[in-house]
């Protein structure tokens, strides 16, 4: 079982979901996170450099085929702070009131 805790960094969005692309694969291209999440070069890369100077991605950049690829994975630390994070997210969903805010009144 994970230990649910809450990760700042993580939480913004678009590293949020990052974090759950990379999470689901040992690698993935530059392309396929620009496509997936609909981003700029500029504005991935720099949330890549974000997750990378907090040791929770780490960037290969490999020659293939003549052309210098960009390619991302998880680290350990970031997977186990992904996953910390997501536990920390369900508890907060599953301890939510599901109640409506509003009682219907009656006439």
């Amino acid at each position: 079982m994970t230990e649910p805790k809450f990760d700042e960094l993580i939480h913004q969005s678009t590293r949020l979901s990052i974090m759950g692309l990379l999470a689901a694969a040992d690698w993935a291209d530059f392309a396929f996170l620009r496509e997936e999440l609909g981003m700029s070069d500029s504005a991935l890369s720099k949330q890549l450099s974000t997750l990378e100077a907090a040791g929770y991605v780490t960037i290969d950049r490999p020659v293939s085929d003549h052309r210098r690829r960009v390619r991302a994975s998880l680290t350990q630390p970031g997977m186990a702070a992904f996953q910390g994070h997501v536990a920390a997210l369900r508890r907060i969903v599953e301890g939510a009131d599901t109640r409506p805010l509003l009682a219907p009144q009656s006439k």
